[in-house]
């Protein structure tokens, strides 16, 4: 008899911003599925649980373990950062499962950009896209034209993976074809290791934003035209005439 897979978040940082219902998931599962660093995450909340985990780049090795083991009879949950499909594992189970199985369940959970924008204030109170900056899978060619997109339609926007030891100038580039639309004076904020120990919160603009240094465990939101600095955060209005006082 066939088993189940359950696709779910575990949100920004520690298990205290994860979802009941993640939580519930897991401890229902027979095995806990995911990449080392989020297993590392839940192996103290769940130390009776077998787990198996593997490094970066291996998602795919990773999401067809998840599936051989539901068919094989077990309860097993894919555990994912943030959302699962929000650039998480969830679209990826279901294309491994096809059309024979097992049962896949998605969980919901807290991504980056809602997580961001709480710590940074209220910046996401208009329409916003979100891209990110990572080209392994997607070809930087593409992410220029929907940077270019974004930024004409006046969004919001919300980066994530702004940088990495192999793409140290991403979020350079990215800045520079925002400028050619947007002023430098544009606010911004990023947050790191949101919801983990050593979380940094910091508001600027959009040149200074530039010339950063950040990770990929670093989420940036730039805003639009009518994003304003209030207090050290970052506000968007809901709507595009003057909310009244």
């Amino acid at each position: 008899m066939s088993g189940l897979v359950r696709v779910l978040g575990l949100g920004p940082g520690t298990l205290d911003e994860c979802t009941p219902r993640a939580l519930a998931a897991m401890e229902e599962a027979d095995v806990l599925v995911g990449y080392s660093t989020y297993i590392d995450l839940v192996r103290e909340r769940f130390p009776h649980k077998p787990t198996e985990s593997t490094g970066m780049t291996l998602e795919v090795e990773r999401c067809r373990r998840a599936v051989e083991l539901a068919r094989s009879g077990k309860n097993v949950a894919v555990v994912c950062s943030g959302d699962p499909g929000v650039y998480g594992m969830a679209g990826l189970v279901l294309q491994l499962c096809g059309t024979s199985g097992p049962e896949v369940e998605i969980i919901p959970g807290v991504t980056a950009a809602c997580s961001a924008a709480a710590r940074l204030g209220a910046p996401l109170g208009h329409d916003f896209a979100v891209v990110s900056l990572s080209d392994r899978l997607t070809p930087w060619s593409l992410i220029e034209r929907r940077l270019d997109a974004a930024a004409a339609a006046d969004f919001i926007l919300c980066l994530y993976n702004p940088a990495s030891r192999g793409r140290p100038d991403v979020l350079r580039l990215a800045c520079d074809r925002l400028l050619i639309c947007r002023s430098g004076e544009t606010p911004a904020g990023w947050v790191r290791n949101i919801g983990r120990p050593g979380e940094s919160v910091h508001v600027g603009t959009l040149e200074q934003l530039r010339c950063q240094t950040l990770d990929m465990f670093t989420t940036v939101i730039i805003g639009n035209s009518q994003t304003k600095r209030l207090n050290g955060r970052l506000v968007t209005p809901r709507g595009y005439r003057e909310a009244e006082a």
